[in-house]
């Protein structure tokens, strides 16, 4: 049986009402995407916005950022700049609730090591029942969107605690716009191709997440997270990525080079370092949707001329199966029908 078709352009399938596709085979959102202005489309962050900013805390504090650190390439780099080229003091901090792979954590422990600098590791299991209640009720939520909120919550906490000024994230240009520094965390879920995810998370965060005790002060969306954050502790978040002009290809050399970085043997998408768990968001996104936010991330690079269409529908390939998935399931007591 044939899949949903996908544009021409990029790797959006059709999956209307959000994401059509015209006589041509392009879709509504590399349709507008044409219609912007040159001007627009060309504005980038400068190098010289970050630095002013960095200057401003440098030296102000017991840390100048907080690095938040997966072990991807991304999050990696985003250290060793921070660290080498800004020459700041980082504060390196992962969050690991129980699904990081040995791969990424060990990609963490070489890089702080090599760079000398302060390392916390926060793991929890916090977030399984929540996970595991996605699974058996069938929610198209997305895994991913849920564990974000509570990562970023947990971040500015983070931040308050040791007065840091600077929340350093591994954000790609294909993973946001230009965008203020206090911002919604990578993924612009306003944008048509995020409102049926959007939607979804939020009916399962109002039925199954805050009429549960254990959750009863999850926040209720990234809105929330950061306007807690606000009156806590006013923290900026940024990412190199946006002011470098580095493509990934340059900055994993480097730091397979300087800091010993491999990519993970089990990921998805290929060439990419998330969490086990993230296979199983994966899977149900393309189940409920058709496509996955990595496929947004993607399709805006493509539009960016930073990764080609190819190599994108070479990177989503998904080569796992539920034997697989229901592996990654078992400590939830789940299983995946």
């Amino acid at each position: 049986m044939n899949g949903p078709k996908i544009c021409r352009k990029c790797v959006l399938p059709e999956a209307p009402p959000e994401i059509t596709l015209d006589a041509d085979g392009v879709c509504n959102i590399c349709a507008d995407y044409a219609k912007q202005t040159a001007a627009a489309r060309e504005e980038k962050p400068l190098e010289t916005d970050f630095t002013k900013i960095l200057a401003q805390h440098r030296g102000k504090h017991e840390y100048d950022c907080l690095v938040m650190c997966s072990g991807g390439k991304d999050s990696t780099a985003s250290l060793y700049y921070m660290k080498t080229r800004y020459k700041t003091k980082p504060l390196a901090f992962t969050f690991d609730h129980g699904f990081e792979t040995e791969d990424a954590l060990d990609n963490i422990k070489k890089a702080v090591e090599k760079l000398g600098v302060d390392f916390m590791l926060f793991r929890s299991d916090f977030m399984h029942d929540m996970f595991a209640k996605i699974i058996n009720t069938g929610s198209k939520a997305v895994i991913c969107h849920l564990c974000s909120i509570w990562y970023m919550d947990l971040t500015f906490k983070m931040a308050a605690r040791f007065d840091i000024p600077i929340i350093i994230a591994g954000w790609t240009k294909g993973q946001s716009l230009r965008q203020p520094a206090m911002t919604k965390c990578a993924c612009n879920i306003t944008a048509p191709e995020f409102a049926r995810m959007g939607a979804a998370t939020k009916e399962f965060i109002d039925q199954h997440v805050r009429t549960d005790p254990k959750y009863k002060d999850f926040p209720a969306s990234m809105e929330e997270v950061l306007a807690r954050a606000q009156k806590r502790h006013k923290a900026l978040v940024l990412s190199p990525h946006w002011f470098l002009p580095y493509d990934s290809q340059t900055y994993v050399e480097t730091i397979e080079r300087e800091l010993g970085w491999k990519y993970p043997a089990l990921s998805y998408p290929a060439k990419s370092t998330n969490c086990y768990l993230n296979f199983i968001s994966a899977y149900n996104s393309m189940k409920n949707y058709g496509y996955t936010h990595y496929h947004v991330e993607m399709s805006k690079l493509i539009r960016d001329g930073a990764l080609t269409r190819a190599e994108a529908l070479e990177l989503l390939k998904m080569d796992f199966g539920k034997d697989f998935l229901n592996k990654i399931a078992a400590p939830l007591g789940c299983k995946i029908e």
